[in-house]
């Protein structure tokens, strides 16, 4: 019987951010399941939707048997930490080496394909060299990668086959999972690495322009299918993550099999237009001003995106910004309880709302002020009597197209009113990507004139369906809507920081 080693390792690390992912992060289950490895790892992660669960299912197709090595995932945010790296490299390879005793065809790798450790910029391509050190150079190594990854050469060399996600907000990692299977079936059978073509854009992509419900995204990835479809190669293109100091941060076009070099160089040639990639960004009162004009006369909510607190960006979802344009402008008097913010991070107050209880008033100060890209630090704390409305606990399961059956940690949880304005206050850092994460504290989207969401795109597969309208706006935080703002020093010189 066919034996396949499976893994993942996935970390978006914006190198610009103030938090580490150590070892104990990897162990949270905030956006991601917890450290998890052997039986129990093929068991949780069986039937949800992220690439090993899509993968598992193709496997079971395909008659295969699965050797279930680690899983670890962790929030967005800075540098993974050597330790937690070391940590995550040296139980895969103890499973690669155990697995290899009994025999071994394959190995698959769950990856992000952004993950920057402070020992190794590019530690996925140090993780795939580390297997391939041990496996030899001839048994398959596939892996599946976020849209978002930056795609190395040492990737593309030293792994057999890469196949990454075609939406943002990602509602089809599994299918990638699924696609990673069909490329270690076609690579088993012919018995070698089918050959492949990359080609890297010259500039970054804003991740406010990289969202597949919008142009020019949309369109393009369709044009990748049907490009796909007639050339006979399988093809991907991530966007990258314009966050990750390195030299090889940026997009990359490539394909396996087929007709792949006129395939790639096809897309390329779409994609690398940079006038289509520069999005609207709306500055935070300004956002708000217009989101107060179209709430007026709509029947559905305005959803607002806060976008450079994005904690699926390494953002800590805990500066203030824009719940102070709420409040100077007055959203929550002219509605009250019909304008909603989350979810905001902030473990003590939630804590003290649990002690207090449902109506209790506090007088408190909200949020954070963090450091930011641009030196200063963002805006202060809000400072006020806050009302407790309602209590939540620590798990929730998720229920919109994303991440669907997902269940996530956000901690003892609570809904405050300051204002008119209800603010969704959470132990763990999760992005506003469900709407189950406000309702896990009383507050019903649907029933909003105004919801403001601490994500940069993710939240449009759930929140879209329910919107009125939709803006992004550029309160301060630490993740730059425009990568140009960024103080880059290690990226190459030959790709530019804006489209």
């Amino acid at each position: 019987m066919t034996r396949i080693l499976i893994a993942g390792y996935q970390h978006e690390t914006n190198t610009f951010a103030p938090s580490l992912a150590d070892w104990a992060a990897f162990n949270t289950g905030e956006n991601f399941p917890a450290f998890v490895r052997g039986q129990a790892m093929q068991a949780q992660l069986t039937g949800i939707n992220i690439p090993v669960g899509g993968f598992i299912d193709a496997a079971k197709r395909e008659g295969w048997q699965l050797v279930p090595s680690a899983w670890a995932g962790a929030t967005p945010s800075s540098y993974v930490t050597l330790d937690a790296f070391e940590r995550i490299s040296a139980a895969i390879l103890e499973d690669v080496r155990s697995a290899m005793v009994q025999g071994l065809d394959g190995v698959y790798l769950d990856l992000h394909g952004a993950a920057v450790a402070e020992q190794a910029d590019d530690s996925e391509g140090e993780l795939i060299a580390r297997i391939r050190a041990v496996v030899g150079p001839n048994l398959p190594i596939v892996a599946s990668l976020d849209l978002h990854a930056n795609v190395t050469e040492r990737m593309l060399r030293l792994a057999d086959g890469l196949v990454s996600y075609r939406t943002y907000p990602h509602i089809d990692m599994a299918d990638t999972g699924e696609r990673a299977a069909m490329l270690m079936r076609e690579h088993m059978r012919a018995g070698y690495k089918r050959p492949v073509q990359a080609k890297r854009l010259p500039f970054l992509i804003p991740l406010n322009a990289q969202s597949t419900w919008m142009q020019p995204a949309q369109g393009l990835y369709e044009t990748l299918a049907n490009i796909e479809a007639e050339t006979g190669c399988m093809l991907s293109f991530c966007m990258g993550f314009p966050a990750s100091d390195f030299a090889e941060c940026g997009p990359v076009v490539w394909g396996h099999g087929g007709s792949v070099d006129s395939a790639v160089q096809r897309l390329y040639e779409r994609v690398n237009e940079p006038g289509q990639w520069r999005p609207d960004v709306l500055p935070a009162r300004e956002a708000v001003a217009q989101a107060l004009s179209v709430a007026e006369s709509a029947s559905a909510p305005v959803v607002v995106a806060d976008t450079q607190d994005n904690p699926g960006a390494g953002g800590d979802s805990n500066t203030t910004g824009m719940l102070h344009a709420l409040l100077q402008q007055g959203a929550g008097k002219r509605w009250p309880g019909q304008v909603a913010l989350g979810l905001l991070y902030d473990p003590a107050v939630a804590r003290k709302a649990h002690e207090v209880g449902v109506g209790a008033s506090l007088d408190l100060a909200l949020g954070k002020a963090v450091p930011t890209f641009t030196g200063q630090d963002s805006d202060p704390p809000v400072q006020g009597r806050f009302v407790v409305r309602a209590l939540g606990e620590d798990d929730c399961e998720l229920k919109g197209p994303m991440m669907t059956g997902v269940k996530v940690r956000i901690g003892p949880c609570a809904c405050l009113e300051i204002d008119g304005v209800l603010v969704a206050v959470a132990s763990g850092k999760m992005q506003m990507l469900d709407r189950e994460l406000f309702r896990a504290v009383g507050i019903q989207p649907e029933q909003m004139k105004l919801l403001v969401v601490k994500s940069s795109n993710h939240f449009r597969a759930d929140f879209t369906p329910i919107a009125s309208r939709v803006l992004v706006a550029k309160a301060a935080g630490p993740m730059a809507a425009d990568p140009g703002d960024l103080p880059w020093k290690k990226l190459s010189p030959q790709t530019r920081t804006r489209p």
